[in-house]
């Protein structure tokens, strides 16, 4: 006889439970008898609720009506779970583009410096030239 998974797995759930239950009950001699009545008193009630409990339902139920197919809570749900999309790669164009400003600004200050400049052609290849440059462009004139 082949069993199916789901009844191994509730199988396996029942023995832990068993076996949880005995582990707890090994204690329970050593303990005050007020302490060891209101532990058997929250036992009885975690049972009580355990059989009370209701099947799980599906995380996603289907609606048909009038030729529209809406999953779960409907479109409201839909909208709600792509505008956080949207505003994220909203806000990642708009970083970008003011990044991308920002960068041409900078090579069109040194593109007039090196145009307008007085410096000779050596002063260019110096590595400290960036630096003249915003220090000069930071000086009041």
């Amino acid at each position: 006889m082949k069993t199916s998974h789901s009844d191994s797995g509730s199988a396996l759930e029942a023995r832990f439970g068993r076996s949880l239950a005995a582990r707890l009950s090994e204690g329970n001699a050593e303990l005050p008898h007020d302490i060891g009545e209101r532990l058997r008193v929250a036992r009885a009630q975690a049972l009580a609720k355990r059989k009370m409990a209701p099947q799980m339902r599906p995380a996603v139920t289907a609606h048909v009506s009038n030729d529209t197919v809406t999953l779960g809570g409907g479109w409201w749900t839909r909208i709600g779970a792509v505008v956080p999309l949207v505003a994220l790669v909203a806000g990642l164009v708009a970083i970008s583009v003011v990044q991308e400003d920002n960068r041409a600004s900078e090579v069109a200050d040194v593109d007039s410096a090196l145009l307008t400049g007085d410096l000779p052609p050596a002063a260019y290849t110096d590595p400290g030239f960036v630096q003249f440059l915003k220090s000069e462009a930071e000086t009041p004139r």
